[in-house]
C-alpha cells in the first residue's frame, strides 16, 4: 500500500519496531511491514540466503553492558531476541542482526506436538501462548510480536527455542533427589512443581508419583527473594503445619495439592510463578548453604520477664535505653518511628521524651520491602527530612533506605505492606495491598492507582489513608478527636467542618469529638506536614546555624524568606542571638513536597 491504512496516516513496523508513513506492507491480520523489512523477512523465511552473502559472520564480540536501550535491541538477533554475543551472527549493512543458526531456519518442519500440518515459520500477529511452554512472550519486555512456528487454521503456535530444543530422556538436578524421565504426552496436564498447565511433553518422577515441566526439573530448592526476609523453600505439597493457603504476592489461593515455595519461620506460601516471575528479585541458595543467615537485630534485650517479653532494650538509633511500658491513655506523645498515636505494647524513655511502638522498635536494621523494585535489602535510618516514596508524605521519623537509588519508605507503609497489617478503623476483614488496583479510595474518594483492599466486601484504602492516626489533637477542640467513616446526624441538611467552615462530603472519613459534636476535615486537622516531629533539627538549608522544627502558637515573627508571619510549621534557628526564622514551605526543596493533598 502506498499510504498506512490508519486515520493518523503512520504504522508501527512488526519486524523493527520504528514507525513509517509511506509504502507499507500490510495484512488484514493487523500486521504491517516496512518494504526492506518485508523483503528481508521474506528471503530469511524462504531460507535465500543470498542477501548474506555478502556479509561475513561475525564472532560474538558485541557487549551490552553499557545499559543503553537503543544499543541493546541492535546486539540482539531479530529472530531470537537472545543476545548476538551468545552464537556466530550475521549483521547486514541494513541494521537486522541474525545468529546464523536463525538465518537457516526451516521454512516449514513437521512435529509430534502438531501432527495434522506442517508449522510454519511465522510472526505470532494473534500472541498466542505457546503449546509447550504455555508462555505468550519470553521476552515481557519488547512490543514485538516475535518468530514462531505455527498452523493458522488450527491457531496453534510454538516459540522457536520450545520447537528446536532437544528432550532428554532423562534429566538429573540437584534440587530433587530422584531423576526425571521423559514422558511424551499430548494432552494436557498439571505440573506439580508449579501448578501452572503443560502440554506435550512432561518429566516424572515415578518414586515421588510427580509430573513437571521441563524447566521445572531445575527450580531452584532455596532461593532469597526480596518479597519476604527469610529464606523460601520450594515444596511439592503442603505440610500438614501449614494453615495459609493463600499467595502473599497475588493473594490468590495456593493449591495444596502442587508446587509452591513457603517459609517455616512465618507460615505463608507464594505460588512458584510469583516469587520467580522477575528474575532480579531473588537469588538462589546453594544446597552447601542451607542455614538461615538473621537478619541484624536493631535492639539489644538487657532484661526480659518470666515470660521471655523485653522489658529493657537498647535502640541502636537512642542513646538511652528502653523501659516497656503499659499504656494507660495518658500519653500524647506520637511514636518517635512512625508518628502515629502511642498504644500497647511500646516502649519509653525514662531519661527524655521518646516513645517507639514495639513493633517499630523490633524492625531489622536492613529489611526487604514488598512491592519495591530495589533489589538489595534497604537500611533502618532516621532523623532526615524526606519524601515517603509509597505515602509521598514529608517525614523525618523512621525510614528504610536504599542504598543504590536513596529513595525513602516512611515505617507506615513498610508495616502497612507486612502481611496481616488491618486499617486505621480497624475493619473487620484483613486487607490485602493490589499494586495494580485502579479505583477510588473509600476514605478520601480519590482515585488511586495500588491500593489496600478487601477480598470479603468492597473496601478500598490507598496508602494515605492506610495509615491516618486513629485520634489527632487540634486546638479547636479541647477534647481528642477521632477519625471517623459515617455521619451519624443525618437529619442535619448540610455538613460543615468547624475549622475551615467550608462543607463536608458526608461520604468521606473526617474527625469528630462526641462531646462537643465537633466535625472536621481530615487534612484540616493533620495539616499538610503531620508527619515532621517538632524539635528535631532541619539541616538542609544554606543558613548557617542548625534550624529547629517549631510549631507557632503566638508571637508570630516575620518570614526571612517571604516577609509574611511565621503561623504554624516553621523552621527557628537554635541561636536564640540569631531571630533568624522561616516559613517550612520556603525552605523545603520542590522535590520534597507531599504531592498527595487529601482533597475532603
Amino acid at each position: 500500500m502506498q499510504n498506512a491504512p490508519y486515520s493518523s496516516g503512520r504504522y508501527i513496523c512488526n519486524f523493527c519496531d520504528k514507525d513509517g508513513s509511506k509504502f507499507v506492507y500490510h495484512c488484514s491480520c493487523g500486521l504491517d511491514f516496512h518494504i526492506k523489512c518485508a523483503l528481508f523477512t521474506f528471503n530469511i523465511a524462504e531460507n535465500n540466503l543470498k542477501e548474506l552473502d555478502h556479509v561475513a559472520l561475525q564472532h560474538p564480540l558485541i557487549s551490552t553492558e553499557n545499559g543503553d536501550e537503543e544499543l541493546g535491541d541492535v546486539s540482539k538477533c531479530f529472530g531470537c531476541w537472545e543476545p548476538l554475543a551468545k552464537y556466530t551472527h550475521f549483521s547486514p549493512d541494513c541494521g537486522f542482526n541474525f545468529h546464523e543458526k536463525c538465518a537457516k531456519l526451516p521454512f516449514k518442519l513437521n512435529h509430534e506436538c502438531h501432527r495434522k500440518h506442517p508449522l510454519a515459520l511465522q510472526f505470532n500477529s494473534k500472541r498466542l501462548s505457546c503449546k509447550i511452554c504455555r508462555e505468550t512472550n519470553r521476552k515481557t519486555d519488547r512490543r514485538r510480536i516475535g518468530f514462531v512456528y505455527g498452523c493458522s487454521p488450527c491457531k496453534f503456535a510454538v516459540h522457536i527455542e520450545c520447537v528446536s530444543a532437544s528432550l532428554d530422556l532423562v534429566v538429573e538436578d540437584k534440587s530433587h533427589e530422584h531423576p526425571f524421565s521423559l514422558f511424551t504426552r499430548r494432552s494436557s496436564f498439571i505440573c506439580d512443581a508449579c501448578g501452572m498447565e503443560g502440554s506435550y511433553a512432561s518429566y516424572i518422577c515415578c518414586t515421588c508419583n510427580i509430573m513437571v515441566h521441563k524447566k521445572c526439573t531445575s527450580l531452584p530448592r532455596i532461593i532469597k527473594s526480596k518479597w519476604h526476609d527469610h529464606r523460601l523453600f520450594h515444596i511439592y505439597f503442603f505440610p500438614d503445619e501449614f494453615t495459609s493457603s493463600d499467595c502473599m504476592i497475588c493473594h490468590d489461593e495456593v493449591d495444596p495439592e502442587h508446587g509452591s515455595y513457603c517459609c517455616s519461620h512465618c507460615n505463608i506460601t507464594f505460588h512458584v510463578r510469583c516469587v520467580t516471575e522477575d528474575k532480579r528479585s531473588y537469588s538462589i541458595v546453594s544446597l552447601e548453604n542451607e542455614d538461615e543467615m538473621p537478619n541484624e537485630s536493631s535492639i539489644i534485650v538487657i532484661e526480659s520477664n518470666d515470660a521471655g517479653e523485653a522489658t529493657k532494650i537498647k535502640h541502636f538509633k537512642h542513646m538511652h535505653n528502653l523501659m516497656l511500658g503499659p499504656f494507660d491513655g495518658g500519653y500524647e506523645n506520637n511514636c518517635d518511628g512512625c508518628m502515629l498515636p502511642i498504644s500497647d505494647p511500646f516502649y519509653y524513655c525514662s531519661e527524655c521524651v521518646f516513645f517507639l511502638h514495639k513493633a517499630c522498635a523490633e524492625l531489622p536494621k536492613m529489611k526487604n520491602v514488598w512491592h519495591e523494585l530495589c533489589r538489595e535489602p534497604l537500611a533502618l535510618i532516621s532523623d532526615k527530612v524526606f519524601e515517603c516514596a509509597k505515602c509521598r508524605h514529608i517525614s523525618n521519623t523512621f525510614a528504610y533506605e536504599c542504598s543504590e537509588c536513596e529513595s525513602k519508605r516512611c515505617l507506615r507503609c513498610v508495616i502497612a505492606l507486612t502481611p496481616g497489617a488491618r486499617t486505621s478503623l480497624r475493619h473487620e476483614h484483613p486487607l490485602f495491598f493490589y499494586k495494580d488496583y485502579h479505583g477510588r479510595c473509600d476514605a478520601c474518594g480519590n482515585l488511586t492507582l495500588g491500593a489496600f483492599c478487601c477480598k470479603d466486601c468492597n473496601f478500598v484504602l490507598h496508602f494515605g489513608c492506610f495509615s491516618l492516626p486513629i485520634t489527632a489533637h487540634h486546638k479547636c477542640d479541647e477534647h481528642l478527636l477521632s477519625l471517623t467513616a459515617h455521619n451519624d446526624n443525618k437529619y442535619l441538611e448540610s455538613h460543615y467542618c468547624d475549622i475551615c467552615e467550608e462543607s463536608r462530603d458526608t461520604n468521606r472519613w473526617f474527625y469528630h469529638c462526641a462531646i462537643c459534636d465537633t466535625s472536621v476535615h481530615v487534612n484540616c486537622v493533620l495539616g499538610k506536614y503531620p508527619f515532621l516531629k517538632l524539635g528535631s533539627i532541619f539541616e538542609e538549608t544554606d543558613h548557617p546555624h542548625p534550624l529547629t522544627i517549631v510549631k507557632k502558637k503566638y508571637y508570630y515573627l516575620d518570614c526571612n524568606k517571604c516577609g509574611k508571619p511565621c503561623e504554624d510549621l516553621s523552621l527557628e534557628c537554635s541561636k536564640l542571638e540569631c531571630k533568624y526564622i522561616v516559613h517550612l514551605d520556603c525552605v523545603v526543596h520542590y522535590t520534597l513536597r507531599c504531592f498527595l493533598w487529601w482533597r475532603m
